[in-house]
């Protein structure tokens, strides 16, 4: 399959007109429509990148990112360091208040820190290092550590889900493993529950009680949170075609992520401007469940490599522009230094069907159902999905599609059990190539089973390599260590990598002030 096959022809559908109350142009509102609805509101609790930008509005972080993926402070007013790099004190800036109209004080950090630190990787390694995390009093938050770990500040500024977002202390206390439904955050952004329409409509307001840096440049997640609008409405529309008219006719202001068959006659249109705004792209994933039959056993997983094309895949989601993707991606984003082509003419050699299905024969596979979840409502996956589909019927497997819209899937992801009791075979999804820069952010090549991602792969292997890079003295030892770890991904298989995708975002030519990045809508404004 090169081409999506859901693709509605250019122009054949008619877009249902969006109420124009408040106008186009409007300085107090924006529309936003986003990739897929927001599957949770917990971004502790889900990795999808909608429960991500959703909570980049309504709370803050402790340290932001700027463009070049450095760490600044954000909440805090700054940090001291001693004792050998074993005592870190950070100390909050003034002004910070959570949308109830508490204050936001040392001990909610240390307890967002906590809750955090359980479910993600970044956050695990730290806490493997930490004696203690403490709120001596109510601006200042101290760690003591075992060992010096210099990346503190970036494991807070990380703004892959799950992210270290700062919650009221009485919601940090939630289960990790169980999804916080209060997003009552610091963010310079309020959630609007009581006009939340599941499927089709989120709601904020600007929360005038949020105080923004008093400096720093604003980068990324770094730097002064400026909120222009006094209204923010995310409106989910499922076929790009409508969305795609709607941003033409100045109906909504932004698409997240508006169909590459479309872009061309977007970027023709006057008053649309189309950009990327991540240079790292997205680098996509086939993610095996490795909880349960058949990809519980490794030759089933190898058995797939011959016939997989990440040519087709990025074909088939990006189309025929080779500026928008590139093939021959590892397990570390193309262009950085832990990047290498170990192991990789496991996905660039000649692709042969034959072979596939002599190893899947020669395992253990007895004709299992294999689940494929298909997201009805995002494209880019979609079309991943029908290719899985396709490639796994064609070597021999026992093949399912299952349809259905992306916060259905991504709450089954969290299913471990056999797909005749809900569960799943093979999930596509994608991270951001700032997350995966290193094994340290990517969350999708842990290898620490059922601790891990959706998926739940166990790799003593990896883990160990994990560890010995964390411990790495300087970057030739990292990248050595990275160019095993990639060797020995490419054994066990968590998952294997699809591409890198340039997606591209379009919005109204009124906006100004648009950052790189995550899609953030603070600093935007009309002018």
């Amino acid at each position: 399959m090169r081409r999506r096959q859901f693709m509605t022809a250019l122009g054949v559908l008619a877009a249902p007109s969006i109420a124009r109350a408040q106008g186009a142009g409007n300085p107090d509102l924006i529309r936003f429509v986003p990739a897929a609805d927001i599957p949770a509101l917990d971004p502790v609790w889900t990795t999808a990148s909608q429960t991500r930008d959703h909570a980049f509005l309504v709370y803050d972080t402790l340290y932001g990112l700027d463009d070049a993926l450095q760490p600044q402070p954000q909440m805090v007013a700054g940090h001291v360091v001693e004792n050998d790099g074993l005592l870190w004190r950070m100390t909050l800036r003034d002004g910070l208040r959570f949308h109830d109209d508490t204050p936001v004080l040392a001990r909610d950090c240390v307890a967002s820190i906590k809750r955090w630190a359980v479910r993600d990787g970044f956050g695990q390694a730290l806490m493997a290092v930490t004696d203690e995390v403490s709120a001596p009093d109510d601006r200042t938050i101290v760690f003591r550590l075992k060992a010096p770990f210099p990346s503190l500040p970036a494991a807070l500024a990380k703004y892959s889900a799950p992210a270290c977002v700062i919650m009221p202390e009485r919601l940090a206390q939630t289960d990790p493993f169980k999804a916080v439904t209060d997003p009552t955050g610091s963010g310079p952004y309020r959630y609007i529950a009581a006009e939340r329409v599941a499927g089709s409509r989120t709601v904020y307001t600007r929360f005038d009680g949020y105080q923004p840096r008093a400096n720093g440049t604003t980068q990324g997640t770094a730097g002064p949170k400026v909120a222009h609008f006094k209204r923010v409405e995310v409106l989910v529309m499922p076929d790009g075609a409508t969305a795609a008219a709607a941003l033409r006719r100045g109906e909504v202001d932004w698409l997240r992520w508006p169909l590459v068959d479309l872009v061309p006659q977007l970027a023709r249109s006057p008053g649309v401007v189309v950009d990327v705004i991540e240079p790292l792209g997205l680098i996509g994933k086939f993610r095996f469940n490795h909880m349960q039959a058949p990809f519980n056993d490794v030759a089933v997983r190898r058995a797939i490599l011959p016939a997989f094309s990440q040519t087709e895949y990025m074909l088939a989601a990006q189309g025929e522009d080779r500026t928008l993707w590139r093939d021959g991606v590892g397990y570390f984003t193309p262009g950085t230094p832990m990047a290498s082509d170990v192991g990789m003419e496991a996905l660039t050699s000649p692709r042969s069907l034959a072979r596939a299905k002599a190893a899947l024969a020669a395992s253990s596979y007895a004709g299992q159902k294999t689940v494929v979840m298909l997201p009805t409502d995002f494209p880019i996956y979609n079309a991943m999905a029908a290719v899985t589909g396709q490639l796994l019927t064609q070597i021999g497997f026992n093949v399912e599609v299952q349809s259905m819209d992306w916060a259905t899937a991504m709450q089954r992801r969290a299913k471990p059990e056999p797909v005749d009791q809900g569960g799943w075979s093979v999930l596509h999804t994608g991270w951001g190539g700032t997350e995966e820069m290193n094994p340290i952010n990517n969350v999708w090549l842990r290898g620490n089973g059922r601790n891990a991602a959706p998926g739940w792969p166990d790799s003593p292997r990896i883990e160990e390599l994990r560890n010995a890079w964390l411990r790495a003295p300087d970057l030739a030892t990292q990248q050595s260590i990275a160019r095993d770890i990639q060797a020995q991904a490419f054994q066990d298989l968590p998952y294997i990598p699809t591409g890198q995708l340039f997606t591209q975002v379009a919005y109204r030519a009124d906006l100004k002030g648009v950052l790189k990045g995550l899609p953030a809508l603070w600093n935007v404004r009309r002018g």
